[in-house]
């Protein structure tokens, strides 16, 4: 029997890497992990964690307005952009330390350096200039945000690794892009003062989301005063004595202090030796594997945003620990991506679960559709125009709720909830039987008792 330096041997200490190492190791396994970064990844370094810490520090303009109407009087505000990224970086390192202490507590050893397949088992450590072996080698390198590197002027833009470090918070900025990463920005962005303008090729935000909450969130972000081109790309930035000058295809120029790419994310695989090893790749550089993770090379696994399969943190980790589980403790485990609960922080926030309007009237025969739009209680007070709107989609024929969509409030924390009856296949007569929590948003989700017809009423009326 070929003897290996490792039973495992994980490329990538982002989330789900890092819960397939430990899961590994409390099985049994002898499990090494290389990061040529920092321990925690995408999600905890530079994404979700320190995204969400922004999302909170730009709602306080809102919050500071709408206390008047409360009978509060606030005094003079002062925001200090250096105090928030200081701040938020004694919060990163805290949980990098976490994700460190985990890992060593499971027994997994941990090394820093940039790691490169040789073959099937072997595994080319450049910091440390050695190779390494392993019966079985997990990728779970995640993905990088995406540029047009064909731009003229690509190096005067940034990212959303960058964004969280700016030396100054720009007055003006052009954010790119129309999915999550890019609304939420440009939420954050404005909410902390910035003059704000998101430019996108589409004709709508958010493609992939529901109709509603697409037209809806537009809506708000007009009414919040973030400027949005729709059907326009660049086609040059360059720099100027006062800041950066982008040049869209109509021949309009844009005058920004900061130029920020939000276009997407693609498989970090380049220059990993997938190749080298014989592992098939996609189109987007993503590594193809099977319901187990298993790629073509009977030695190799993959999860996370490097296989683009569902590219959110929580499914990255149920993808590492149904691999440790199956592989390493006895089990056979898959991960169902067919119904996944997501929250996108942008203002106001969303959350939804399942399908969408569209997605199931292409797949059932007959839909049921629920819905209403209202100004929350709050709202009632403060003076603020902001709806909430929540939508349920079922399938007319079984009664079951296919999808449920949310904009307002805790919309993110909702959906969690809503998650799981939608994941356990709950009916409309069960949402309709549940007893309302009042006074909540929530409680519109269970007395919704009319199909829809009439348009629903407009955010903007």
């Amino acid at each position: 029997m070929t003897e290996y330096d490792y039973d495992l041997f994980v490329i990538g200490a982002g989330s789900g890497g890092v819960r397939a190492a430990r899961i590994a190791a409390t099985h049994g396994a002898k499990v090494a992990i290389a990061e040529e970064y920092r321990v925690g990844g995408t999600c905890v370094i530079r994404g979700c964690v320190p995204k969400k810490l922004f999302v909170y520090a730009s709602h306080f303009s809102d919050d500071f307005e709408d206390a008047k109407g409360f009978g509060w009087t606030v005094g003079e505000t002062k925001f200090d952009w250096k105090t928030l990224v200081a701040n938020k970086d004694k919060e990163i390192d805290r949980l990098n330390g976490i994700y460190i202490r985990n890992l060593k507590n499971a027994g997994v050893e941990i090394i820093q350096s940039r790691a490169i397949l040789k073959d099937a088992h072997t595994v080319h450590l450049v910091a440390e200039g050695r190779n390494v072996t392993a019966r079985r080698i997990l990728i779970a390198v995640g993905a990088k945000p995406n540029v047009d590197e064909n731009l003229e002027g690509v190096e005067h833009t940034i990212t959303s690794n960058e964004a969280f470090h700016l030396e100054e918070l720009p007055r003006r900025i052009v954010i790119a892009g129309g999915g999550y990463i890019a609304v939420e920005f440009a939420g954050i962005f404005n909410g902390l003062g910035v003059e704000t303008t998101l430019l996108y090729r589409g004709e709508q935000i958010l493609r992939g989301f529901d109709e509603d909450l697409r037209t809806l969130l537009h809506e708000e972000m007009d009414k919040k005063g973030i400027r949005i081109i729709t059907g326009q790309v660049f086609t040059k930035v360059e720099k100027t004595s006062s800041g950066l000058k982008a040049t869209l295809t109509s021949g309009d120029t844009l005058e920004a202090d900061a130029v920020m790419f939000a276009i997407g994310r693609d498989p970090n695989t380049k220059g990993l030796g997938l190749e080298a090893a014989g592992v098939k790749l996609g189109k987007k550089g993503e590594v193809i594997v099977d319901e187990y993770s298993r790629t073509n090379v009977e030695s190799i696994y993959a999860v996370g945003d490097v296989t683009d399969r569902a590219n959110l943190t929580p499914v990255a980790i149920r993808e590492g620990h149904a691999f440790a589980d199956t592989v390493y403790g006895g089990k056979d485990v898959k991960v169902d991506h067919s119904i996944i609960p997501t929250a996108i922080f942008s203002q106001p926030e969303m959350g939804t679960v399942g399908l969408t309007e569209a997605q199931a009237r292409e797949k059932y025969d007959e839909v049921d559709i629920y819905k209403t739009a209202f100004r929350a209680l709050k709202n009632t007070l403060s003076g603020s125009q902001e709806r909430t709107f929540m939508k349920l989609v079922v399938d007319a024929k079984s009664d079951k709720v296919l999808g449920v969509h949310i904009m307002g409030p805790a919309s993110g924390e909702l959906i969690q909830a809503v998650g799981i009856a939608v994941t356990m296949g709950a009916t409309k007569a069960q949402f309709d039987m549940t007893i309302a929590v009042h006074p909540t948003a929530a409680e519109e989700l269970v007395t919704l008792k009319e199909k829809w017809q009439a348009p629903i009423i407009k955010a903007a009326d």
